[in-house]
């Protein structure tokens, strides 16, 4: 049977935070308070949505922020990783599960020459308007109330793995690799001789630490791989492949 590897991108697949680095497309390279300062809790899309708004009001155009998009650093030894995983899908297959937006992630990895590695995207929903600006929606809605509105990662999960069940297409393991807290929900769905592979340091990292020392907790069935570097889950993956 196959494998699946599950990939966040800000900060896994790549070493910095897409929406935060689109920034770099100003002439200041800043945001004025009058946008940062609309940003509430629990709804970053439609905050970005205002920041893509403002960008193109400075006359940015979107091949511009493509261009700096493609800039952004791959997370060290991710290339080489999904480099395999392009050379190996008769037995790999690989979905990204992101809090960014489809049209970022899409440029980042076509920039690098990698997209074929990934067989899904499924991220918030990107588009071009009329006038030649970006714009954004939830990826969907949802009535879980660990997630932010635009996303529960754990229902994105669930769904595709039904699909292909349904299919008749069974994974003989999930790799799940992530750093946020939104990354949490979705390692619950995984099963025991499944493995949750949070980057070292990063906030999932620490809320599945808490979660072990917390006597009698069995929210995380799957084995626990923590990561510093892409070459140390490729590893993993060649291991397992061999397995």
């Amino acid at each position: 049977m196959k494998i699946l590897m599950v990939f966040d991108f800000d900060h896994t697949v790549v070493d910095d935070n897409c929406d935060i680095w689109v920034i770099k497309c100003l002439p200041g390279q800043i945001l004025p308070d009058s946008v940062q300062s609309t940003y509430k809790r629990g709804h970053w899309t439609e905050y970005m949505g205002r920041v893509m708004t403002y960008i193109g009001d400075q006359g940015v155009m979107l091949d511009r922020v493509c261009s700096v998009m493609e800039t952004i650093p791959f997370t060290p030894g991710m290339v080489d990783l999904l480099t395999f995983i392009s050379e190996n899908k008769s037995t790999v297959d690989c979905i990204i599960v992101s809090d960014a937006n489809t049209m970022f992630i899409d440029w980042v990895l076509k920039g690098a020459g990698l997209r074929a590695a990934v067989d899904q995207v499924f991220s918030n929903l990107a588009s071009v308007s009329e006038s030649g600006y970006m714009e954004l929606q939830h990826h969907h809605s949802h009535d879980c109330a660990k997630c932010p509105a635009n996303m529960c990662k754990k229902k994105v999960l669930e769904a595709y793995l039904r699909k292909k069940a349904d299919a008749g297409e069974e994974y003989g393991r999930v790799f799940y690799v992530g750093d946020g807290g939104n990354d949490l929900c979705p390692t619950s769905c995984l099963r025991g001789h499944d493995a949750v592979m949070p980057r070292k340091g990063f906030t999932l990292d620490k809320m599945l630490a808490r979660l072990k020392d917390q006597e009698g907790n069995s929210s995380v069935g799957a084995k626990v791989i923590p990561w510093s570097c892409g070459s140390e889950i490729l590893q993993e993956l060649k291991d397992s492949l061999q397995s």
